[in-house]
């Protein structure tokens, strides 16, 4: 029993040498272990750099502008849409904002546009589209080349399915790696992200309950994210929606597109 204690101790003092050795290393030696356990996603190079050497001409203007939120005293809000079109629940939340006459942005995924495009064909005015990638993979474990083919085979689909040219991308899930920075710079786009959302889980059949949560939350210039594809845990958020809309209004607050709300910056 003795001889165990002393081994395990012996493996633990090993452990702790290693990671004091890692942690000496710093970024390095943490690049070296994340290439080593996620090769997908190199942290050195490879698929996630957002480096495209001795060809200036691929990036565009060269800069990339990210968005969470926009700093105003107005008191103004995005409504965002993720990974529609989709019959579960895109004809419904369209028929709540127009009911409200309120604009919204759709970051559309490209597939879903090409099978589902007869949900959203003619109902659009006064909506933005965006770009949410071709089929929802992640974006930041592809290389430049395919980021790009991506994003640019999403932009056609959309322009033929909605009339609109998408400005703006939504990278799936959040994650955004280099190649698909200089992808996006490649395209053109602004990347829009959120600083609020949508909160199902919290409010499993309270509708009124998820909307006292957003309207208490909400600020000027808030970006929301909700979703109009998905299972009946979103119904919760949707259905909050005329709440959600019609509390926002009584307190003063104007909706916009993204796009609009981008613009009272400048």
């Amino acid at each position: 029993m003795a001889g165990l204690k002393r081994s395990r101790r012996r493996d633990l003092l090993r452990g702790g040498a290693l990671v004091t050795f890692g942690a000496g290393l710093g970024v390095v030696g943490f690049a070296e272990a994340a290439d080593v356990a996620d090769r997908k996603l190199p942290l050195r190079g490879g698929a996630a750099s957002a480096v495209v050497p001795g060809h200036p001409e691929l990036l565009g203007g060269g800069r990339l502008e990210m968005n969470w939120m926009v700093r105003t005293e107005r008191k103004l809000v995005a409504l965002t849409f993720d990974d529609g079109p989709g019959p579960n629940w895109t004809p419904m939340v369209l028929d709540t904002l127009h009911q409200h006459s309120v604009p919204a942005t759709f970051f559309m995924v490209g597939e879903r546009a090409r099978k589902h495009g007869e949900l959203v064909r003619g109902r659009l005015a006064g909506h933005e589209v965006g770009s949410h990638s071709w089929a929802h993979h992640d974006l930041a474990r592809l290389s430049y080349e395919e980021a790009c083919e991506d994003l640019a085979r999403t932009h056609r689909e959309l322009v033929a399915v909605t009339g609109q040219e998408p400005r703006l991308l939504r990278p799936p899930y959040g994650h955004l790696a280099g190649s698909t920075t200089a992808a996006a710079v490649r395209m053109g786009y602004q990347v829009v992200l959120w600083s609020q959302q949508m909160q199902e889980a919290e409010f499993p059949g309270d509708p009124a309950g998820q909307a006292r949560r957003i309207v208490a939350d909400v600020q000027p210039g808030t970006i929301l994210l909700a979703h109009d594809v998905g299972g009946k845990q979103r119904l919760v958020s949707l259905r909050a929606l005329p709440e959600i809309i019609d509390q926002l209004r009584a307190r003063g607050y104007e909706f916009v597109t993204v796009s609009q709300l981008l613009a009272v910056r400048h």
